[in-house]
């Protein structure tokens, strides 16, 4: 007798707690509510994500006479974390080496300016006509 009134106390605790579960809830009177509640909810999510980008933006702005000072005119990575780096400051680019310890000074130039792209170079390497290479050379073989 002893042994049944674990099993018995164990089958009350769990089917008590589903059988006033099933009685207090009635789902068509919550529904809209929920709705409403999760709706609410991801607007609140992406107004706070757009104010976070705001003030972020706001934070990473140069300000004052350097927001217009320094500019990275061409990138490069030599490396796994080495870059080559080329900077305008005033009239004079500078290369520089930049590492994730330092960064050294390579060369100073005169400013120059930039060669323009031309529509020709650039027709014969759109993806398009790459792709078209590429699959024609592979149906060849």
């Amino acid at each position: 007798m002893k042994t049944r009134f674990p099993i018995i106390s164990l089958s009350l605790c769990l089917v008590a707690p589903a059988a006033a579960l099933a009685q207090a809830t009635t789902p068509t009177a919550e529904f809209g509510g929920n709705i409403l509640q999760v709706i609410l909810s991801l607007i609140v999510v992406v107004a706070l994500l757009f104010a976070s980008l705001y003030v972020l933006k706001r934070l990473s702005a140069p300000r004052g006479a350097a927001a217009g000072l320094l500019r990275v005119i061409a990138a490069t990575a030599v490396g796994s974390r080495e870059r080559v780096v080329v900077v305008e400051i005033a009239d004079t680019w500078l290369v520089l080496g930049v590492t994730p310890g330092s960064v050294t000074p390579l060369h100073q130039l005169p400013r120059r300016t930039l060669p323009s792209v031309d529509e020709t170079s650039l027709a014969g390497k759109d993806f398009a006509g790459w792709l078209k290479q590429v699959m024609d050379r592979r149906n060849a073989h």
